[in-house]
């Protein structure tokens, strides 16, 4: 069985989603503590031809809290001029009107913590691309917040009876391989190759978040780039 494990990002870039396509299982790690001007709450989308950023408010964010203890600070006034943002900057894109669902969903409910919604995000974005790996939260079963760092993410893989852990190629340098071999654990580390789509008439800008990627290719186009990776 293959496993991955990451923390709750708001409409990550498409490596968070080859990732959970490259797994049996998924875990939202949501019972980590918040990092302040991260991407848990932020991510950038195409305006004019550039990046820019976006970011969903909340309530006393604080990186002394867990990700699952912190509660989005819906505003309708925010709500309203985000939605307008995505309408100039996507309204002419191929794919808006099949998209808007997706985040209109994911906004619709207020009162709920950031990971919450985020997970929901992700749900709804993997059904819409038939992504059919299991996700789950780690705050929900595993009961291992005494352990830290990659003892933690061997503890989960155990738990799960994992072959195979998958982390993204940034932790490289946090995870030993012998450390999980020691345990009969296969490591690998998913590395995305370059991705590239018409974006209007602009210049290509890379790894923006789903939103963007959504908006311009079809699902069988982004099927094709959930495989363009490699494991190192």
């Amino acid at each position: 069985m293959k496993l991955g494990i990451m923390q709750p990002y708001i409409f990550p870039y498409i490596g968070y989603f080859q990732l959970i396509n490259a797994v049996d299982k998924f875990v939202i790690y949501d019972d980590v503590n918040f990092i302040n001007k991260g991407w848990i709450n932020r991510n950038r989308i195409l305006n004019n031809g550039r990046d820019s950023l976006f970011t969903i408010p909340l309530k006393e964010a604080s990186q002394n809290k867990l990700i699952n203890e912190i509660e989005v600070n819906w505003d309708d006034n925010w709500k309203n001029k985000f939605f307008r943002t995505l309408e100039q900057c996507y309204k002419k894109a191929p794919f808006y009107q099949d998209v808007l669902p997706i985040i209109e969903e994911t906004f619709r409910d207020e009162g709920e913590v950031v990971s919450k919604v985020i997970e929901k995000n992700i749900g709804l974005t993997c059904e819409y691309l038939s992504i059919e790996t299991e996700i789950i939260s780690s705050s929900s079963i595993y009961q291992n917040n005494h352990l830290k760092a990659q003892e933690r993410i061997l503890d989960i893989c155990l738990q799960e009876n994992a072959e195979h852990y998958i982390n993204p190629i940034g932790g490289l340098e946090l995870y030993d391989k012998d450390f999980f071999e020691t345990q009969n654990l296969k490591l690998s580390f998913i590395k995305s190759n370059s991705i590239e789509y018409k974006q209007f008439k602009n210049d290509f800008v890379p790894w923006l978040s789903m939103i963007d990627v959504l908006m311009f290719n079809s699902k069988e186009k982004i099927k094709g780039f959930l495989n363009n990776y490699e494991l190192v």
